[in-house]
C-alpha cells in the first residue's frame, strides 16, 4: 500500500508526529461522504420542522372546524347570502383591474413596436405579419391565372364574347 501514488479524491496526508496514535474521523470516512454530511443533516433537519409545521397545522385547522362548527351551522342562513353578496362585486373589481393590466400592458408593447424599439415577441408578429402577406400575394396571384384561366375557357365556349 505505500508503493501506491496518491490519487486527486484522497486527502493530503501528513506525517504522524512520533508517539502519537490518534486516529480522528475524517482519515477513517472518504473526503466525499465528509462533505456531504452537513447538507444531509441540514436536510433532515428542516425536512423535520416542515413536517412537524405541517401536523401541527393540520391538527389547529382540525380542532377549529370542530369548535366552530355548531357556530357555523347556526349561524350559516347570515353567511351565505353575504358570501354571496359580496363574490360577486369582488370578484367583478378583481377582474376589472387584471383585464386592465393586460389591456395596459399590451397597448405598452404595441407602442413599443410601432416605436421602432423590438420588445419580446416581436419577431413573431413580423413572421405572421410576412406570412399574411405572402399568402394574400399568393392568393391574388392564383386568383388572377385562374382568372385568366377562366376568361380562355369563356371565349372558347361563347366566341363572340
Amino acid at each position: 500500500m505505500s508503493d501506491q501514488s496518491p490519487t486527486e479524491h484522497d486527502p493530503p496526508q501528513t506525517p504522524p508526529r512520533p508517539g502519537t496514535t490518534t486516529v480522528t474521523l475524517h482519515h477513517l470516512l472518504p473526503r466525499q461522504i465528509f462533505m456531504r454530511i452537513p447538507g444531509l443533516l441540514t436536510l433532515a433537519i428542516s425536512g423535520g420542522i416542515f413536517l412537524l409545521l405541517t401536523g401541527v397545522t393540520v391538527a389547529v385547522i382540525l380542532v377549529g372546524l370542530i369548535v366552530f362548527s355548531p357556530i357555523i351551522l347556526i349561524t350559516s342562513p347570515i353567511w351565505v347570502p353575504a358570501a354571496a353578496i359580496l363574490f360577486a362585486p369582488i370578484f367583478g373589481l378583481l377582474s376589472f383591474c387584471c383585464l386592465g393590466l393586460a389591456v395596459l400592458a399590451g397597448l405598452a408593447w404595441l407602442y413599443r413596436y410601432l416605436k421602432g424599439s423590438h420588445p419580446p415577441g416581436s419577431y413573431h408578429a413580423e413572421l405572421s405579419r410576412r406570412r399574411i402577406y405572402d399568402t394574400a400575394r399568393h392568393v391574388k396571384e392564383y386568383a388572377s391565372s385562374y382568372g385568366g384561366y377562366l376568361r380562355n375557357k369563356l371565349k372558347d365556349v361563347a366566341p363572340g364574347a
